[in-house]
């Protein structure tokens, strides 16, 4: 089953998509990325991973005018500094973080892993799934046993008629055929938890990726149907048959894509929200039994659901028909061993590392497998995990510091919209309502889930992670007509993220990620409030950007806004559009102005909201704003703070695969961006009027 899509929206809404979710996607598992040799159980790190301090002074280039390029200035060091190890498609503030939270939840994992008649339930799951994981010799000496369960399922296939139920059987453990199936709040109705149907099925990232043109893109098909043919290979298909089959689903993955929506599309919720009775649906893929799909998923029988993509399915359906029963079949198998391939011996492991992390993001080698691991226990047990990683790392202190930085903001927000000239007293009302119905949930759930019912064993890994799978799709697709739970969060709190999701209403910030450098109890408040700060108005603004401005205060999609705000909007953010359209990232691909909307939107909006919220703190707590610290005054920390938040050394492959599939901009362009439209930033480092950085103010939204 696909994650629920307000999870989905929300990630899009949310700080970090590219380096951070590619860095969980390579190491979780969940697209299955290997290791290219195998890694023994007694395995520990060899690197000791410190934070980096929220006042970088190693990273500054004091040779760069911070009025020409305050980007190169305040993070012109870093890469010299941070160098990319090769086991990373790049270096980031999130992934330096990242590594220190995973050497954490390794150390928590390890002392589980040992066993002992101490340990509780929880901590049983979390030892045991590791201690499975990383037992790559027993891993390797099951060789496929573990799988051909569903591989003999996948051969027994003789006729089209039986796909429904093996699609849902595969489906409930995570393996993405043929379309997307979930659940997710209603969102005319938030207060209703539904079914929807999506499209999937694609083992490249989007669409545009087997349709776009060029010398590198017709290379990366290429060695994605070599990529194929060889997993299927390994699995005991004859070189030659898997080289056709191979060639037969890129022909037919080539049909899906191009029955896809693209990405910009899918960032625009009126576009993926069609509810039809279920007769409807069903009335569009005749000879489906889609009723033994959902049996097969263990999803309740719906009596209407949301049609995410309505073209798609037909089109999936006629692709499938065009196409012999046997490529299907072969298709469905390699999706199988993509899905596992973490759990399967090392030469599926590396085959599909060599694709996914080294053709597709430049990663030369594959993170050490204790990294994978310890990730993937947070993919499957997160808030078990969760709970013993906040017990030892997340300080009440910080707790209290982040609500009041939150209330700060919000307060901030709140005059800011009371400022707006452009804006009527009707629509400033109404935004007034959503701000203050806004949810913040800071570090971890109030109450964490229950494991008690996953079965986990010390010696089945391939095993836990099937039944990890089918569980959470269990837990998700058992809401479906009952009353939403506002307690529950979209991300583990381990997590190096944060995220705004419409449809709650609710800003929330994982204790993984209110550590240094994005929160350091060490610093003053002005590099706080540039930091984590802008991180808190990123997320509050999302609420009011191009997409969460479409949903009200109680989380349901309606236009609350008069038809001439909206066109004044619509005006503002049309110059955020061109502005960053016309940014080159790598080579001649351009930054997609449209794609990165929301996001830079929230660039901007945040920091002036958090530029703002300082200002006011400072000011009560009789701060002297031109005093200096580390040979700065107060202003130039917040600024500095908030540029490294976007200090980062990446690879091209792994900006260029940003640019196209993310809806962040590059770094670079986030910090600069940003910077250029904030009234604070010229006085602060007394830039004249005219010069390149000095703010103008053209592309302000809020």
């Amino acid at each position: 089953m696909l994650n629920e899509l307000k999870l989905r929206m929300s990630r899009e809404f949310g700080l970090r998509i590219g380096m951070a979710v590619a860095i969980a996607v390579f190491t979780a598992g969940t697209w299955s990325t290997g290791v290219a040799q195998a890694t023994k159980a007694a395995e520990k790190p060899h690197e000791v991973y410190t934070p980096i301090p929220g006042f970088d002074t190693t990273s500054i280039d004091t040779g760069v005018d911070p009025c020409t390029d305050f980007y190169k200035f305040a993070c012109g060091k870093f890469a010299a500094n941070h160098p990319i190890p090769a086991d990373q498609a790049g270096v980031d503030q999130f992934y330096a973080l990242y590594n220190v939270n995973t050497q954490a939840l390794n150390g928590i994992l390890t002392k589980a892993a040992a066993g002992g008649a101490g340990r509780s339930p929880d901590e049983q799951k979390i030892g045991d799934y590791f201690k499975a994981c990383m037992d790559t010799e027993l891993i390797d000496a099951k060789g496929l046993a573990p799988v051909e369960p569903l591989l003999k399922k996948i051969d027994a296939l003789t006729s089209r008629e039986q796909f429904p139920a093996l699609i849902g059987e595969l489906q409930r453990m995570g393996v993405n055929v043929f379309f997307g199936y979930g659940q997710q709040q209603d969102y005319k109705d938030a207060t209703k938890q539904i079914a929807f149907v999506i499209q999937a099925g694609l083992g490249m990232p989007e669409k545009d990726y087997y349709l776009r043109t060029g010398a590198k893109d017709e290379t990366l098909r290429q060695q994605y149907v070599t990529h194929v043919a060889k997993m299927l290979e390994l699995s005991g298909t004859t070189p030659e048959q898997a080289a056709k089959d191979a060639k037969n689903i890129m022909a037919f993955e080539t049909d899906l894509a191009k029955a896809s929506m693209g990405v910009v599309d899918l960032r625009e919720p009126e576009k993926t929200y069609h509810m039809q009775p279920i007769a409807t649906f069903e009335a569009t893929i005749p000879g489906v039994n889609f009723g033994a799909f959902q049996d097969a998923i263990h999803s309740p029988r719906v009596s209407e659901l949301n049609n995410t993509t309505p073209d798609f399915l037909p089109a999936m359906i006629k692709a499938s028909h065009a196409v012999d029963l046997e490529t299907l079949k072969a298709y469905m198998r390699y999706e199988v061993l993509t899905k596992f391939a973490g759990r399967l011996p090392k030469k599926f492991d590396a085959e599909n590392f060599d694709f996914y992390g080294r053709k597709l993001y430049g990663q030369p080698e594959q993170a050490a497998r204790w990294k994978r691991c310890s990730n993937s226990v947070n993919g499957a047990l997160g808030e078990a995990l969760g709970k013993v990683y906040v017990e030892q790392y997340f300080s009440a202190d910080s707790q209290a510091k982040m609500v009041q930085m939150v209330s700060d903001i919000e307060a901030a927000m709140d005059r800011d919209i009371d400022q707006l000239d452009w804006m009527s007293a009707a629509t400033k009302a109404r935004a007034k309502e959503k701000l203050h119905a806004v949810a913040n949930k800071i570090g971890y759930p109030d109450k964490f889930r229950d494991y008690s019912k996953l079965e986990i064993k010390p010696d089945d890994a391939l095993g836990n992670q099937e039944r990890a799978e089918a569980f959470e799709n269990d837990r998700q697709l058992n809401k479906i007509g009952k009353p939403v739970d506002h307690s529950e969060w979209g991300m583990t709190p381990p997590e190096v993220n944060a995220y705004y999701n419409p449809s709650m209403n609710d800003i929330n910030f994982p204790a993984g990620i209110l550590q240094p450098s994005f929160y350091d109890p060490s610093q003053d408040d002005a590099v706080n409030y540039g930091h984590i700060g802008a991180v808190i108005g990123h997320e509050l603004t999302h609420g009011f950007d191009d997409e969460g401005k479409k949903f009200d205060a109680q989380g349901n999609l309606s236009d609350w806004w008069t038809a001439e705000d909206t066109k004044k909007f619509v005006a503002r953010t049309d110059c955020v559009v061109s502005e960053y359209g016309n940014f080159v990232a790598v080579d001649d691909v351009k930054v997609n102005g449209k794609l990165t909307l929301g996001e830079n939107t929230a660039d901007n909006g945040g920091l002036v909201l958090a530029y703002m919220a300082y200002l006011d703190r400072a000011k009560k707590n009789g701060v002297d704003l031109m005093a200096k610290k580390d040979g700065y005054t107060a202003p130039q920390r917040f600024y500095i703070g908030y540029a490294q938040n976007w200090c980062e050394n990446a690879r091209p492959e792994q900006v260029r695969n940003q640019v196209l599939t993310d809806p962040h901009s590059p770094d670079h362009f986030r910090a600069n961006g940003a910077i250029v439209n904030q009234p604070g930033f010229a006085p602060a480092f007394g830039c004249k009027k005219g010069a390149p950085m000095a703010p103008v103010n053209s592309c302000r939204v809020w």
